[in-house]
């Protein structure tokens, strides 16, 4: 039944990439400033949610982990983190193509840019400690999940906070009609895709761990060498 119904939503999350990709490029209309440019504003959006979700849900794991010593919150925080590597490349691929049609530039070092970039290093560095840090490294991975989960905020007010190229409010409330429909169709569609990445990695993540369980154990015993 569960396979059925992973399935059924990983069929649903196919038939919804395709379309939105109808909605935004024939429905939504062409803003008057970016042009054509503007429709890669909607999968931009989609995936900057995402990357704070999945490092939110990588620095709650993390802290768990760290308070409890259990591996199934390590479980979560590893597959968590893996995903907010990826969403946060996407977010920052697709944001310097906009940046380039609205700012004329690729790269600006303003807040929410740099914020953004260091909070992608650190995830990046969190899968590094995790593959290169040998014995120990999950707990000091566990730390950066946890800064990272708490620069989130940062990355989120830094607008407010900071006079920035970003707009000082948020675009969203301005949106209307069809605009507004695919801004927030995106951002459903890229949760559906953040969960149904994210259940898999946890259970391979889990089977990885009983694996090494397993051949700890059986060095011990002696049955390999």
């Amino acid at each position: 039944m569960k396979r059925a119904i992973y399935l059924a939503a990983a069929a649903a999350c196919i038939a919804g990439f395709a379309g939105t990709l109808y909605l935004i490029f024939y429905v939504t209309p062409i803003d008057r400033l970016l042009l054509f440019n503007q429709k890669i504003f909607y999968y931009h959006i989609g995936a900057a949610w995402m990357l704070l979700v999945a490092v939110l849900t990588c620095g709650v794991a993390s802290l768990l982990y760290l308070l409890k010593r259990q591996s199934r919150h390590d479980d979560v925080a590893r597959a968590a983190g893996e995903l907010s590597v990826l969403f946060g490349a996407i977010v920052l691929v697709t944001g310097s193509i906009w940046g380039k049609a609205a700012w004329d530039v690729w790269w600006d070092w303003e807040a929410r840019l740099t914020i953004s970039l260091l909070l992608w290093m650190t995830m990046v560095a969190y899968m590094l400690v995790r593959k290169y840090g040998g014995p120990g490294s999950e707990r000091m991975a566990a730390a950066l999940g946890v800064f990272g989960a708490i620069n989130v905020p940062l990355v989120y007010f830094s607008v407010s906070i900071w006079r920035t190229l970003h707009p000082q409010t948020s675009v969203v409330p301005g949106l209307r009609g069809s605009m507004r429909v695919g801004m927030w169709s995106c951002v459903a569609l890229f949760g559906v895709f953040y969960v149904l990445m994210l259940i898999p990695r946890i259970q391979a993540a889990r089977n990885e761990r009983r694996l090494t369980e397993l051949r700890e154990q059986a060095l011990d015993a002696g049955i390999i060498q």
